[in-house]
């Protein structure tokens, strides 16, 4: 039977549930008396809202259409266009989750193999038209042209599979390294994937050799058919460098290497990647595309991949409806902000208001130099936005112009909205809040950044505590996408419905969260890292306890976020949460001799360990394994998250995710963390229950 009759009957009697991607064909005559060319235009029906993509009635539609052409003979060229602003994204994911046997998940493969290499095989060349985001294995169906064409405006192409736990299984292993080379095809399969789904823009695409020609949106199309006629009539010709000649391996080394340092093997979808891309230098067609048929199989059937597309989830949806959260309509304009404080968080924070809210920001600080120091910041990463070509010399000088300071609060006094960015500690930031309620209207909100203390505590001496509310940014301000919205016990509906409504206009995902200490992240991370300390302190040697959690692939080890954070920091917030929460978060006596002797962390300039702080941990007579480190941390993160949805911290297990997924950096393949520890079984372990339904973020039993 062959791929397409197996596709046909898999598909008989079921409901289609997917949004379909027709595949429309015209003709349009070329000019320059070029011939006809069959241009298809990829739809779903949908506005820009919702991008195409393939599920097995898409293909079959895109093989209908390839069938009625491939039966002309006055057909001169195809061209392959996706509707306003985009092109295709890839396979249909939801569909991609509910795959049960392994023979569909080959069937999957072999049938996009199939439809997609039709494009290059037809007897008359074939053009890929990139008006708009292509991604997986919309990149695919170009690849599998001719020729491709590609517009300056499109904003996302990417290969984005690794992230989720997939490899690009419809050719993208295969053609992209042999049509760019392996070095640049791996930045594009791997390395962008593996730093937070990096995407590259429609010039970057050209300027790799992706695309053979590049048009500005306005005329896109209309140039990109002249283009294609002189490429038939022999005016244009587009030469390509063989890849296959050189060695590969140095360059397949020197990835594996990236993939080691960020995953430590934790996820199996980039070392299959790496894989298949060796094997492109010297398979033929119909080996290459066997072999993504069998991987794509078998990550298809693995729970990395569920716990993927469930993360996925979570920020495409949940992120953008949060639970909890009062109606939009409550919410107050805005339209001046102020800052208390001008260090570096307070800095950030100005640049982030000013650059998306587009309206004035005023930093305040206790001296003149401090000031100064601040504003200057905003003003030297305008300049860098502006060297990078990413905002024009209008848009610097507005931004610049709406960034000022001031020493004295009176300037807050037209503010709707002011966010403090102080010391971590109690009096001073009620001190703060005090002095600016006597200088703000009555609906000026009063937003903290705090990280771990109460933001009932802080409003509780104001008049007015209701217009206060926590506004938790993770730093560095312009990358981690989280943004904790913590209510406190006075907070309004109003209050919180604008603190939701400037998180949207600042690009941040935003998770109600309860007044409670540390609220999310840090509350998780402090409980994590004081495991992981504890056993240090015990007597595991440094090297075990930092290397105990590798086989979750985090985005650094226990001891190089401490290095991160700072022991200082790290310090403090240990201390209010033992003083929360004392019998289940401690102190550690060597933590505090490390910010006594002024380290910067347990490792020095060479990244070993320091000698110094060696000594200081040891003496401890209770040393542990590996395996007892990992599942000592992970038994109290369950526990923890357990008493954390108990006391109504966040709605649900999904928010507790949402917030380690975008706020700690965790993977998507592990679906954040409480799929993990489902997956595992410490969840009922610890807990007596799991945390999500049976076949959520994991193969079905």
């Amino acid at each position: 039977m062959s791929t397409i009759e197996t596709w046909k009957a898999l598909l008989e009697g079921r409901n289609a549930d997917e949004v379909v991607t027709k595949a429309l064909v015209r003709d349009v005559e070329l000019p320059y008396g070029a011939g006809t060319m069959a241009l298809i235009t990829l739809d779903n029906g949908h506005d820009h809202t919702k991008p195409n993509t393939f599920g097995p009635h898409g293909l079959l539609s895109l093989d209908d259409a390839l069938d009625g052409i491939a039966a002309r003979s006055d057909v001169a060229a195809v061209g392959v266009v996706g509707k306003p602003f985009i092109f295709a994204v890839g396979a249909d994911l939801k569909g991609a989750a509910e795959v049960s046997a392994r023979e569909e998940a080959v069937a999957i493969g072999a049938l996009g193999h199939h439809v997609f290499r039709r494009l290059g095989e037809l007897g008359v060349p074939s053009f890929a038209f990139v008006n708009g985001a292509a991604m997986g294995g919309g990149l695919e169906i170009a690849l599998h042209c001719t020729y491709r064409t590609v517009s300056s405006g499109v904003p996302a192409i990417a290969l984005p599979e690794c992230f989720l736990g997939l490899v690009p299984g419809w050719g993208g292993t295969q053609l992209l390294p042999r049509l760019i080379g392996p070095e640049k095809a791996l930045k594009l399969i791997i390395e962008n994937p593996l730093s937070q789904n990096r995407m590259i823009k429609g010039r970057d695409a050209y300027a790799l050799g992706i695309a053979d020609a590049m048009f500005e949106p306005a005329d896109f199309l209309e140039e990109s058919l002249r283009w294609a006629a002189q490429v038939l009539r022999g005016e244009v010709t587009v030469e390509r460098p063989d890849h296959t000649t050189g060695d590969w391996t140095p360059v397949i080394d020197q990835a594996r290497t990236l993939v080691d340092l960020k995953l430590r093997g934790a996820s199996p979808a980039p070392y299959r990647a790496l894989d298949l891309v060796a094997l492109a230098r010297t398979a033929s067609r119909d080996e290459g595309f066997a072999a993504e048929d069998e991987a794509l199989a078998d990550l298809l059937m693995g729970d990395e991949l569920r716990a993927g597309l469930y993360a996925f989830d979570l920020v495409q949806r949940r992120a953008k409806r949060p639970a909890g959260a009062p109606d939009r309509s409550l919410a107050r304009p805005v339209t001046k902000v102020g800052v208390v404080g001008a260090g570096l968080m307070a800095s950030q924070l100005a640049l982030l208001f000013a650059r998306r809210l587009e309206v004035p920001v005023v930093l305040t600080d206790l001296d003149q130099a401090r000031l100064d120091k601040g504003v200057g910041y905003v003003h030297g990463e305008v300049d860098k936005l502006l060297a990078k070509g990413r905002i024009s010399a209008d848009q610097a000088n507005r931004l610049k112009g709406l960034v000022t300071g001031s020493l004295t609060k009176d300037a807050f006094s037209d503010a709707d909205f002011v966010i403090e960015a102080v010391f971590e500690d109690l009096a001073v930031k009620q001190k703060v809040f005090a002095e600016v309620e006597e200088v703000v209207s009555e609906t000026c909100v009063l937003a903290t950044n705090t990280s771990s203390l109460s933001v009932t505590g802080m409003a509780a001496g104001l008049r007015h505590p209701e217009r206060v509310v926590g506004f938790h940014f993770f730093n560095p301000v312009a990358v981690l996408p989280l943004l904790e919205i913590v209510r406190g016990a006075a907070t309004d509906d109003a209050t919180l419905a604008t603190a939701f409504a400037v998180g949207k206009t600042l690009k941040k995902s935003c998770v109600l969260v309860k007044d409670a200490p540390a609220f999310v992240v840090n509350r998780l991370l402090t409980r994590f890292m004081g495991e992981v300390t504890a056993a240090a302190d015990e007597g595991t040697p440094l090297e075990t306890a930092d290397h105990a959690l590798d086989s979750l692939g985090l985005p650094m080890t226990p001891f190089a976020l401490l290095q991160l954070v700072g022991p200082a920091v790290a310090l403090h917030v240990a201390e209010t949460m033992h003083a929360a929460f004392p019998d289940r978060f401690g102190v550690s006596e060597n933590l505090a001799k490390l910010v006594a002797a002024g380290k910067p962390g347990l490792y020095g300039p060479d990244f070993q360990i320091d000698p110094e702080v060696r000594s200081l941990f040891e003496g401890g007579a209770s040393p542990s394994t590996t395996d007892e480190v990992r599942l000592r941390a992970l038994r109290a993160l369950a526990q923890e998250i357990r008493l954390m949805l108990d006391e109504g911290v966040v709605a649900a297990p999904q928010d507790i995710d949402l917030c380690m997924l975008l706020g700690a950096g965790w993977p998507f393949h592990t679906g954040g963390i409480t799929p993990y520890l489902d997956r595992t079984g410490i969840s009922e372990e610890v807990t007596g229950s799991r945390f999500l339904e049976p076949g959520v973020a994991s193969v079905p039993a």
